[in-house]
């Protein structure tokens, strides 16, 4: 290498620090010219290099923090430092070890308050790409309600379904109504995790208006605490009514509590450490339930829990003692049949109209007499004005669009009375829908013709 390459190869090496000043006296580069120079040189490439190597560093944990915590086989991903399912069990054991006292109840309090945030996540994760292999059985929805037949393999739910709607059809009418059918594919323990394909089928049942555990006779318990778990699991609580607590979100004035009742038995440090979890800082907690428990409110800010009513049938009864059939029928909401011998269909299928509550509304339209040959039904929990116009159309209970409804029937104190979207009707009352002005002049008048 002649000189002139020695010397660039000289004046690199110093620049990266390296030999610095090992030139002589012939080098004009500023390293050799002052060596006080040179070692500032090097004292600002250090902490450089320091801070390139620590943002190198985050990007690849931001990097594996975002990839899918489970693949599309149902197994964790390499890279995840621990899954949704194991913090869930870990947070589950700390709470089986952890003593129940006074001492105690905040941070159990908490650690429900975590766990329902990862079953939330569980139902529906977060994230681009994840959920899309999620998809659930979902079947068009027809008739008047929806019923979900969920239990174990072979227990008869194929039979059921063809004895008690006598035919191979998913909707069957009965007193004016149609009611559809879902025969869910048999499930089996650990389904909520996704075992089986599970957690899809369990995620179908959210949809329905009546939930039937189907059972057989003879482990009838033990099925049905397993059932109860696996629903729970996915966010489903049957038989229970929704907890009235309203959460309104603000940008600021931090968390503020309004109640109709005295909040004394109600611990407030613990449902803001609550909140926290859930990762609403301001905003005003409105609760008109007394004698609130810490799992209803956590329920209550989660947002995805549904309430159904469930009915519990118990299939086999020619199989079991009559010690056994009489502790079973003493049971509310059991009913005890035999798809072999053809026991008690007709009672099944009275229980399940019973369970659903459907009431009938008649629509009327301006100066005309009210359709009585074809009324609307409405099932339990959906007996309001707002839910007889979705059922009409779902525009129709756009508040921009909807002005008011009158009303003939027991719901109402005069006749006609008028009421708004939210008014609850009862059996065989009579609904004329009245829209604004605006939208019937401009295009309203299909919306009005079904009214």
């Amino acid at each position: 290498m002649g000189k002139k390459g020695q010397g660039q190869m000289n004046r690199l090496r110093c620049f990266l620090g390296v030999a610095p000043g090992t030139h002589g006296l012939g080098c004009r580069c500023h390293s050799c010219r002052s060596r006080q120079g040179s070692r500032n040189r090097v004292a600002r490439m250090g902490p450089r290099r320091g801070w390139i190597g620590i943002w190198a560093c985050l990007l690849v944990l931001n990097f594996i923090r975002r990839r899918p915590e489970y693949s599309r086989e149902g197994g964790p991903r390499l890279g995840c430092s621990k899954s949704i399912l194991t913090r869930m069990k870990e947070i589950e054991d700390e709470m089986a070890s952890t003593q129940k006292n006074k001492a105690t109840e905040h941070h159990i309090g908490r650690l429900k308050g975590r766990l329902a945030a990862l079953r939330s996540e569980l139902i529906a994760p977060k994230g681009p790409g994840k959920g899309a292999y999620e998809r659930t059985f979902e079947a068009a929805r027809s008739g008047d309600a929806r019923v979900a037949l969920i239990g174990f393999p072979s227990v008869g739910k194929s039979t059921f379904l063809t004895n008690v709607t006598n035919t191979t059809s998913k909707v069957a009418g009965y007193k004016h109504a149609e009611i559809q059918i879902l025969d869910l594919p048999g499930i089996i323990e650990g389904a909520a995790t996704g075992i089986g394909r599970g957690k899809q089928v369990i995620a179908s049942a959210r949809t329905a208006d009546l939930i039937i555990l189907f059972m057989d006779a003879g482990r009838a318990d033990e099925q049905k605490e397993m059932l109860e778990h696996e629903l729970e699991m996915m966010g489903i609580r049957l038989n229970q009514e929704a907890p009235d607590v309203n959460v309104i979100k603000h940008n600021c004035g931090g968390i503020q509590f309004t109640s109709t009742f005295n909040l004394e038995g109600f611990n407030k440090e613990l449902a803001i450490d609550i909140l926290h979890d859930q990762k609403i800082r301001n905003a005003e907690v409105q609760l008109r339930e007394k004698d609130l428990t810490i799992d209803r409110f956590i329920d209550a800010v989660s947002g995805n829990v549904k309430y159904i009513p469930a009915l519990y049938i118990c299939n086999k009864i020619d199989k079991v003692g009559y010690s056994r059939f009489r502790k079973l029928a003493q049971k509310p909401n059991y009913v005890l049949i035999s798809c072999h011998r053809n026991w008690n269909m007709n009672g099944a299928r009275e229980a399940i109209y019973q369970a659903l509550h459907p009431i009938r509304v008649y629509t009327k339209r301006p100066k005309k007499q009210p359709s009585l040959d074809e009324p609307v039904v409405l099932c339990k929990g959906r007996h309001k004005v707002a839910d007889l116009c979705r059922s009409i159309h779902s525009s129709l209970a756009d508040p921009t669009r909807f002005y008011y409804a009158n009303v003939w029937g027991t719901s109402v104190k005069f006749r006609p009375q008028r009421v708004g979207l939210s008014h609850t009707l009862q059996d065989e009352d009579v609904v004329q829908i009245m829209l604004r002005k605006s939208e019937l002049q401009s295009g309203g008048s299909a919306a009005r013709s079904q009214s």
